[in-house]
């Protein structure tokens, strides 16, 4: 096995914890309520902390990571969060619990830009967009994995023991990490010579001087193009890694037994859409070239999780509407790994701060349907509402890629003389 490939199993498991830790909210949120007395708006509340501090504090973890190297800090953001969720245990009220998700998010920011940082650093150009799909597909088996694990622990140990032991899990994963991993390809013990060479040639990146680059982002229409595509992308993320739950025991009557297993079959096929999508986009970009390998795939995807987000909420039987829902979710995820390789196409050395940019305004989208929905549905008590507006901004998401081009750089610092 190429040591690439150890580190993109690293960055799997990382993927994998992420979405253990931040689904487990959305599988335990009826016991969550039920123990600390919260409604719909205030559990809404709640679930937008994170989403608030997940986007404020992206760009500058992503940032630092372009500056001293994802080893030190995917371990610092890792340790973090796995802190915080196993505090999240110890709630006892509506506003403590609102404070420990905020700073869980605070902690877990930056974790996928500094997955990109070390793709952007470890892989080839021409393997960039499998290495995400990978990584993403990770995430989503966390998903699917979630109510697995946590359903039964919770019967078992309670809620709050529940929180506590995913958070030992990933304090064990950043110990590994900060032993075995190293920034660059040249100083990690165990690589061949040969591999080096391989990953050195085959990748684009340039060294630099860096500091956040707040006059270039803001000038940039290409960025803004790809950071508001993603805000709109999340509103149709965050409801599966929020309320979906809540939609399907509330909203559509189903059992928890019926909700574990569409909320598994739902990031079970998310895995399959991200794999696909990276591996379309890389046959797509080889044969048709980088603009339409990257825009096709993007387009596609969302376009079609905005239809499929349509018929659910128009759906009047439970069971189908469960299903186009699921379906959405792999459709919508063609997309994802995608767009986490166009931050490396136009980042490179700057990967970093760009996949930060996006992510934030992506997190602010989740932060603005996750708190929508909590009102929508208290004040309505209408739990299709929502998924009519979701679909709209997916399909405003998918017209967008129109103005993405992976192939301009974005220039956000200014290189050595002699990178």
């Amino acid at each position: 096995m190429k040591f690439r490939h150890r580190v993109l199993s690293g960055l799997f498991l990382l993927s994998t914890i992420t979405y253990l830790d931040r689904v487990c909210m959305n599988v335990v949120s009826k016991y969550v309520k039920a123990d600390l007395n919260l409604d719909n708006q205030q559990f809404g509340y709640i679930l937008g902390a994170f989403s608030l501090a997940y986007a404020l504090f992206e760009m500058p973890t992503g940032s630092l990571g372009d500056r001293i190297g994802p080893r030190r800090v995917l371990t610092r953001v890792v340790v973090w969060w796995s802190a915080f969720t196993a505090l999240t245990g110890t709630a006892f009220n509506f506003l403590y619990l609102l404070v420990i998700r905020f700073l869980f998010g605070a902690g877990e920011a930056g974790a996928y830009p500094n997955a990109s940082i070390v793709i952007a650093r470890w892989f080839p150009t021409v393997e960039i967009g499998r290495a995400q799909s990978v990584i993403w597909a990770a995430g989503r088996l966390g998903g699917a994995l979630t109510p697995l694990i946590v359903i039964p622990l919770v019967h078992w140990a309670g809620w709050r023991w529940a929180f506590v032991m995913l958070g030992v899990v990933g304090v064990l994963w950043a110990i590994g990490w900060f032993i075995s991993f190293r920034d660059e390809p040249a100083a990690q013990p165990g690589i061949s010579d040969e591999e080096v060479r391989e990953i050195e040639k085959g990748r684009k990146i340039k060294y630099s001087d860096h500091q956040i680059p707040w006059k270039a982002i803001l000038r940039n229409p290409d960025l803004w193009a790809l950071m508001l595509m993603c805000h709109l992308f999340f509103y149709g993320s965050y409801f599966f890694t929020n309320w979906s739950s809540v939609y399907f025991q509330e909203g559509r009557g189903l059992t928890e037994s019926d909700t574990k297993t569409f909320i598994s079959l739902s990031y079970f096929l998310g895995a399959v859409g991200c794999l696909l999508g990276g591996a379309l986009s890389d046959l797509l970009s080889k044969h048709y070239g980088l603009k339409f390998g990257r825009r096709a795939v993007g387009i596609g995807g969302l376009g079609l999780s905005s239809l499929f987000f349509l018929l659910a909420g128009l759906a009047t039987n439970n069971q189908t509407a469960a299903y186009l829902l699921a379906l959405c979710v792999l459709l919508k995820d063609l997309a994802l790994p995608v767009a986490f390789a166009v931050c490396v196409d136009i980042g490179q050395r700057n990967a970093g701060i760009v996949a930060g940019a996006m992510n934030f305004a992506g997190q602010l989208g989740g932060f603005f349907i996750t708190i929508l929905f909590g009102i929508i549905v208290e004040q309505t008590k209408n739990f299709n509402y929502p998924l009519f507006m979701i679909s709209g901004c997916l399909l405003v998401s998918a017209l967008l890629w129109l103005r993405i081009d992976p192939t301009k750089p974005v220039t956000l610092v200014k290189s050595e003389p002699n990178a």
